[in-house]
């Protein structure tokens, strides 16, 4: 080629190139070049700019300026041109350069500087460094020429060539054999500018920590010229060489600027001309720091799209993990499969000539060939095909399986003899399989993970068997690594773990052949708690949760076929498989009384017989059913519930093992009464009530022989008494309990629990806690918005007759607590206004009054105020219940003696119930603010009152005057609250009627104060009248009239002894 000639292909190599800058020497001043030649050489581009991404630091970036402007050296022909060394890319400098030979730093400092990890590249002794890989000759040479003709395309010439290309395969496919024989090829072209090989659990090789300065080491070997580039990058920025600094930080200013700078300045010009240069990274799955992985990836990617016509390749081999996947599977990168390039032919050739090659150095082995009579081949023909086979694609173990054929080992056997066992496979190759675990069962999990895979019903992945079994990822992969040679690994954790041949199977699951090895059956416990218990620790259904929701009772059921023999003693097991899964269940409502009742039947009854018995719904008992599935056994013949395995009985009737589970002997007495019930109610014959009549008397035998006697003496209602006794006695401790069962027991319409909890101001969780123990009794329905019931009306009778019920009695005041309950929501309703009501609040305004008559009707005066004292809130809501009822007793009266011995202190109670609602913090009831309260009338707050009525009083002075200090505090709060005018609104003291233009039923809290303040002067001024010790004996009525068209009440108090001459 001319000099025109390789002027032009500068020309057009800078054209598209813009990082291609030839040594300066190049263009030198040429005699033979024509004054027009000149000028061109004068307009091509002098390559002073650096690129965009040397600027970042500026004293690198005029370093890397400085290697730019390098004096031109006069040569008569480009041939001419000092290349440098082509193996080593130096280039000698004149004596005029920037820098001299003295200047330069020596390899050695750099390497102490850098600090590279040395056995991490592909010249690494691979005996003591592993992986020990590398191709067999005549294999894998399709592969390795796809991989060659990337790396070799040039980058100008092919702008759409990815500029990293990912091989990705199963453990023990050859990826590290690729790389190495990759690495090999180029650097002996002198194009490999580095390669990194990692392994697992092998420190910094483990590692990103020192990736970017053993890349950059070995690039300053394969391109000395970078050394300076290096040395000024180290030089701006100490840090560099630190941990505290990026992974990115450190491959930008360590590898990809200095070689940008070399490509740059031209010194490795030549080499480029074979094409770009490469480097290589083994094994990426290998490393355990995932997020630096990441961003090497992803700044790798990031500076070929900032620079892609750098001459630069990275081929990177790994597993197909998630967090190399979403980085490497992306436009740009180039993804090859090296499963699909599996070839039996390579697989042959390798067979072929490992057998040939043994036979040839192995005198005695030749000598039993040539006493076989195989016409010199050995193996023959047709025995290779039969281990290609066998072999299915994996070069890993047809190398484990050539090795166990031809070395020598303790059996006894001669390659020849061994040959047929190979052939056969199965249990052929006993011998293998038991040197290859053996290389890992030291390690932890061995015996879990090895069974695991034995007795799956599916395969899994690794991902899925570290889910199962609770372990870490590299604890399996760790296991599983040892194994490749007859364990298909595959290149993702999310691909399925298999055998390489089914004969391990066989081999794993036969004592006689694998021995220590051998898979027990009863491992199926195990992997049915472990299905069991990843349920319950999985919140996404990952491929571990599906497998032990799809297998985990199939696991159970494995094993409780097996003879006792073989099923061993695995309490601890079996009862932290039993805590769990009835744990996970315990929350379902009923589910104790559904697992005691299957517990302790004398024998098994179908679904609707459960539901029978217990008195429950068929929904309910599959429900609590359907989540035991894997320890309980539901016929599909006659639907008969069972336990899959006795050892639940033991379990569930042993308290020091099932602890909460414990199904106590005291369950069989609710077994009983529910058999008496069915008796009782002559329910006609069902499954349930067949149960009854055959085995009410068992479960009567786990009573006290006095218990039995009485039981079986007493007749039907009695009976039941102890059963209702019984039921009630398991609640009697929880919150609310009195106010529940008193409260369903008295209501007039039943209502859900959501209503019952609103009625009673309490959490619906405490209503479903107790209705949940006496479910047996009182029927409450799975949806909380339908109606809570009780079973049998004769539980009403019994609790409201005290010589049945005694401490279950239900007293009359639980009437008046429940009018409580009702007062307040209704108040609620009047003052809050809500557009809408709940049942709670419909069933309060329309049931109060029937509440409260049925508690006044049997109540006195006196108990009243008792009762008052009983409810167990002190709000507004309370004082003016307390206010109203107490107003409305005054109803009560008789003229012709006084109402009570303390009628006149009862009166000023309730005037004082009156005070306290009036002094009452409305901030403490949001719902109840301001004073709106005052103005609603008697009638809408359910007094019904009659429209006349007497009160006869006996008043002794410290009475009066106890009543005027209360109206007085009744006053100074309504001042306060600047609701009262006194100078217009009192009354004077000295007129006996009080005249209010409206009904009686009108009536509202303001007028009563108006009322309580004309009574107070009054009597004080009758007691005035008589002497200190005398007590005045008043009358107080009121009475509704009409007067020309209106209606009005009035009240009048005056000395009994003046009546006579005003009955008219």
């Amino acid at each position: 080629m001319g000099p025109t000639i390789e002027l032009v292909l500068i020309r057009f190599i800078w054209q598209y190139d813009p990082f291609f800058t030839p040594t300066p020497s190049i263009f030198a001043s040429v005699p033979s070049m024509s004054e027009e030649q000149a000028r061109s050489t004068e307009k091509l581009p002098g390559g002073t700019s650096t690129p965009d991404e040397l600027t970042s630091n500026s004293k690198a970036a005029n370093i890397y300026n400085n290697y730019s402007n390098c004096q031109f050296n006069n040569i008569g022909h480009i041939a001419n041109a000092n290349f440098g060394d082509v193996n080593h890319d130096t280039t000698r400098v004149a004596s005029g350069s920037a820098k001299t030979e003295a200047e330069a730093l020596s390899s050695s400092e750099l390497e102490a500087i850098l600090t590279p990890i040395t056995d991490a590249s592909y010249t690494r002794n691979r005996k003591i460094s592993p992986p020990d890989s590398d191709c067999f000759p005549r294999t894998r040479e399709g592969v390795i020429q796809g991989i060659s003709d990337w790396v070799d395309s040039p980058v100008l010439f092919n702008p759409n060539t990815p500029h990293v290309l990912w091989m990705h395969g199963y453990v023990g496919c050859g990826k590290s054999s690729i790389s190495q024989a990759v690495s090999q090829k180029y650097g002996g072209k002198g194009r490999l500018l580095a390669s990194f090989f990692f392994y697992r659990n092998s420190g910094d090789r483990s590692r990103m920590v020192r990736f970017a300065v053993t890349l950059a080491n070995q690039m300053m070997a394969a391109v000395p010229a970078t050394k300076s580039f290096y040395k000024a990058a180290v030089e701006a920025d100490a840090t560099l060489l630190t941990r505290g600094t990026s992974l990115s930080i450190q491959m930008e200013r360590l590898v990809y600027q200095p070689f940008v700078a070399a490509v740059k300045r031209g010194v490795i010009f030549k080499t480029l001309l074979q094409g770009p240069f490469l480097v290589v990274v083994d094994g990426l799955d290998e490393c355990e720091d995932k997020p630096e992985v990441r961003e090497f990836v992803e700044h790798l990617l990031d500076f070929f799209k900032r620079h892609p016509s750098t001459p630069l390749r990275f081929f990177i081999t790994s597993r197909v993990e998630r967090h190399i996947k979403e980085c490497l599977n992306v436009p740009g990168v180039r993804l090859d499969d090296l499963v699909a390039h599996g070839s039996d032919d390579d697989i042959l050739t390798f067979l072929e000539t490992s057998f040939a090659h043994q036979v040839e150095r192995d005198a005695v082995l030749a000598a039993e060939v040539q006493s076989i009579g195989s016409s010199g081949q050995w193996p023959t023909p047709d025995d290779l095909k039969t281990l290609v086979h066998h072999i299915g694609g994996s070069f890993i173990f047809a190398s484990v399986l050539f090795k166990y054929i031809v070395e020598p080992s303790s059996d006894g056997l001669t390659p020849i003899t061994r040959l047929p066992l190979a052939l056969n496979m199965n249990p052929g190759l006993d011998g293998l399989y038991v040197f290859t675990l053996a290389r890992s069962q030291r390690l932890h999990h061995f015996s879990d993970v090895i069974s695991t895979l034995a007795l799956l019903f599916e395969p899994l992945s690794i991902t899925a068997i570290t889910d199962l079994l609770g372990l870490k990822l590299f604890e399996v992969l760790h296991i599983l690594v040892n194994l490749q040679s007859i364990i298909h690994i595959p290149g993702t954790d999310e691909r399925p773990v298999t055998f390489c041949h089914t004969s391990l199977r066989d081999f794993l699951t036969t004592e006689s052949r694998s021995g220590r090895f051998f898979a027990p059956p009863s491992h199926h416990l195990y992997l049915s708690y472990r299905c069991s218990l990843v349920q319950d620790k999985t919140e996404a259904e990952n491929a571990a949760a599906l497998y032990g929701l799809g297998n985990g009772g199939e696991h159970f059921e494995r094993f409780a076929r097996l003879p006792p023999f073989l099923q061993g003693l695995f309490h601890e097991t079996v009862d932290a498989l039993y805590a769990l899964i009835l744990a996970r269940s315990q929350s379902i409502l009923y589910f104790f009384d559904v697992l005691w009742t299957v517990a302790l039947l004398f024998e098994p009854l179908p679904i609707p017989g459960i539901a029978e018995l217990t008195g429950l719904t068929a929904s309910t008992v599959s429900e609590v059913l359907d989540s035991l599935e894997v320890i309980i056994h539901i016929s599909s013949n006659d639907s008969l519930v069972s336990f899959r395995h006795p050892s639940l009985y033991d379990y569930l009737t042993t308290e020091s093992r099932s602890g909460r589970f414990f199904a106590a002997p005291s369950f069989h007495r609710h077994l009983f009464y529910r058999c008496l019930t069915l008796r009782d109610e002559q329910r006609p014959e069902t499954a349930a009530v067949a149960y009854s009549l055959a085995h009410r008397r068992k479960h009567l035998s786990f009573f006290s022989s006095s218990e039995q006697d009485q039981l079986t003496a007493s007749p039907s209602p009695q009976s039941l008494d102890a059963f209702y006794t019984f039921t009630l006695s398991k609640a009697q401790d929880l919150p609310h309990f009195s106010n529940i069962i008193s409260t369903i027991a008295s209501l007039i319409i039943p209502l859900s629990i959501v209503g019952i909890a609103e009625l009673l101001s309490i959490e619906a969780s405490d209503v479903v806690q107790v209705l949940v123990t006496i479910r047996a009794i009182i029927h409450s329905p799975v949806n909380s918005g339908l109606p809570v019931t009780i079973c049998h009306e004769s539980l009403r009778d019994f609790l409201t007759t005290e010589s049945r019920s005694r401490r279950f009695f239900i007293l009359p005041s639980s009437q008046l607590q429940l009018a409580y309950s009702c007062f307040t929501l209704k108040l609620g309703g009047l003052l809050i206004k809500a557009k809408t009501a709940s049942a709670a609040t419909q069933y309060s305004e329309k049931y109060f009054s029937d509440h409260w008559t049925k508690y006044h009707s049997a109540a006195s005066s006196d108990g009243l105020f008792a009762d008052l004292e009983q409810l167990p809130y002190q709000t507004l809501s309370y004082h003016l219940f307390s206010f109203t009822r107490a107003f409305f007793t005054l109803d009560r009266g008789n003229m012709h003696r006084p109402t009570s011995q303390h009628a006149f202190q009862n009166f000023a109670r309730c005037a004082e119930f009156l005070v306290y609602a009036l002094e009452c913090d409305p901030a403490e009831e949001d719902e109840l603010q301001g004073t709106d309260w005052l103005n609603i009338n008697f009638g809408v707050l359910g007094m019904k009152m009659h429209t006349y009525g007497t009160h006869r009083f006996e008043v002794r002075r410290e009475e009066a005057t106890a009543l005027q200090g209360i109206v007085d505090r009744m006053l100074t709060a309504m001042l306060k609250a600047k609701l009262l005018n006194l100078e217009e609104g009192r009354e004077p003291v000295n007129r006996d009627t009080f005249v209010l233009d409206k009904r009686i039923s009108h009536w509202t809290p303001m007028d009563s104060i108006y009322i309580f303040d004309w009574i107070s002067g009054r009597v004080e001024a009758e007691v005035k009248l008589t002497g200190p010790d005398v007590p005045c004996d008043l009358l107080l009525g009121y009475q509704q009239y009409q007067r020309q068209g209106f209606v009005r009440s009035r009240v009048t108090l005056k000395t009994f002894s003046t009546l006579g001459a005003d009955r008219t």
